[in-house]
């Protein structure tokens, strides 16, 4: 088992008791994924859905999850769960209208690979949110440097911003909005445009034809 996932099966609990216990930080990042789902989507999967904290109340049905204790919580939430990494989805190509990934890719293996699994399950002009904590953010540096005391981010890789969308560029997305919200001196429920100020980051992107 990658120390990856065994780190989420021997502490799914204190995973769940985080968002209960910082409700308002939650609450932002939820808000701020909300904001950036596509209008009239029909079908959508979260990769890394975890224990269905966001899927559920985002009204995503289907999620991808590695982890079987994780994967269980977000059963009993009413998901639809895959086991399955974000490397290598369940799923045949062109069925989705969104990919979701919530701080997901600080935890897979090969980031540009699972965006290019995303791009293959998604429909033409189909679009990926990917949501994370920007590196160069003061929150971020601080889970940096304090990682290995961290019961989940022992293992964890930081992105900037412009790393992220480098990705998602080289994996043939196009990058349409950016909004942060976790802003220093500002109350929990700001979301701005933007970046550069948020600990947490949501990039939405577009699938866009490939060169040949």
């Amino acid at each position: 088992m990658s120390p990856k996932i065994e780190q989420f099966e021997k502490y799914s609990d204190a995973y769940d008791s985080w968002f209960e216990n910082n409700p308002d930080f939650y609450e932002a990042e939820l808000e701020t994924v909300r904001q950036m789902l596509p209008e009239n989507a029909t079908e959508g999967v979260e990769i890394g859905v975890g224990s269905g904290k966001f899927a559920e109340p985002l009204g995503i049905r289907v999620g991808v999850e590695p982890s079987d204790k994780m994967a269980s919580k977000a059963i009993d939430r009413g998901i639809e769960v895959c086991r399955g990494v974000a490397e290598a989805l369940p799923f045949s190509g062109s069925r989705f209208d969104f990919v979701l990934m919530v701080t997901t890719i600080c935890f897979v293996d090969d980031v540009l690979k699972s965006f290019k699994e995303a791009f293959r399950v998604l429909k033409p002009s189909g679009f990926i949110i990917v949501g994370f904590v920007d590196k160069q953010s003061k929150l971020g540096k601080e889970y940096a440097r304090k990682k290995n005391e961290s019961k989940f981010y022992g293992n964890a890789e930081f992105f900037s911003v412009q790393e992220v969308v480098n990705y998602l560029e080289t994996a043939g997305f196009r990058t349409v909005k950016i909004r942060q919200t976790l802003i220093p001196g500002e109350l929990p429920g700001v979301i701005q445009n933007g970046f550069g100020s948020g600990a947490f980051v949501v990039i939405k992107g577009r699938k866009i034809k490939k060169i040949p």
